[in-house]
């Protein structure tokens, strides 16, 4: 008995895991370890497989090095428009570091063996609210979508105009400073009061030492005022969810 593979549909497969694998890689929650690898390689997989049969139709390069220049291509692409999305959806963890530096908290910063890198506390706890939100609102499937989308109009022996990327990474750059500052706007307007409040103090009263006195204040109403920020977060996820879909509608050329 003789099996035969049908060749398209095959290298369509493969050519689109590779796009998804490269995204899936550097945006959260995904591109954390404690999604187990296996994990993400099946991921990618099931998503190939729900668009491979239309992209069977598309021309596909049919010799080797038109097949390698092909991978490094959905390579790039995957982890431009992944580098992109993860920028975005990181403004929320973002604001939490901003309120650790002027909280004090900064101090208390410790190496992340998950996200592999070094977490601040409350920028840990934004960072896991931002998942659980992004979860549980189907943000992430939004997010998937639009890459998906993308095959669309990207083919896969095609390469998107580089030109624009250079737009698209400094408009995600500055969206990314932008809206975490406005998420984290309170809480540092409530505490740079609060080491005005202290400056004037040392000045009324020169023997008093600030330091002993500003720590022990700023982190209590640190603490006292966290909720400041949070209802301001689905809104901040709901607007970086769709900058994320446009982001990468524009990198596919659209």
């Amino acid at each position: 008995m003789t099996l035969s593979v049908a060749g398209a549909p095959l290298v369509a497969l493969l050519l689109a895991s590779i796009r998804v694998v490269a995204w899936l890689a550097l945006v959260p929650p995904f591109a954390s370890r404690g999604v187990p690898a296996m994990a993400k390689v099946v991921l990618a997989l099931g998503l190939s497989l729900a668009v491979a049969p239309g992209l069977a139709e598309q021309p596909l390069p049919v010799t080797t090095p038109d097949l390698v220049l092909a991978i490094v291509a959905q390579a790039l692409i995957g982890a431009g428009m992944g580098f992109v999305t993860m920028l975005l959806l990181s403004v929320v963890a973002a604001a939490g570091t901003l309120v650790d530096l002027f909280g004090g908290f900064a101090l208390a910063s410790a190496w992340d063996p998950l996200a592999m890198n070094l977490n601040s506390v409350f920028g840990r706890f934004h960072q896991m609210i931002a998942v659980a939100l992004l979860l549980v609102s189907g943000g992430h499937l939004l997010v998937i979508g639009g890459l998906l989308s993308t095959f669309e109009h990207l083919p896969l022996t095609g390469m998107p105009a580089l030109g624009g990327w250079a737009d698209v990474m400094t408009t995600a750059f500055s969206m990314f400073f932008t809206v975490s500052v406005q998420i984290a706007l309170p809480m540092v307007a409530v505490l740079f009061i609060a080491d005005l409040g202290l400056a004037l103090l040392t000045k009324v009263a020169p023997q008093l030492n600030a330091l002993t006195v500003m720590f022990p204040a700023k982190v209590g109403l640190t603490l006292m005022l966290l909720g400041l920020s949070f209802p301001v977060i689905p809104d901040a996820l709901e607007r970086v969810v769709g900058l994320a879909n446009e982001a990468m509608a524009v990198m596919a050329g659209l």
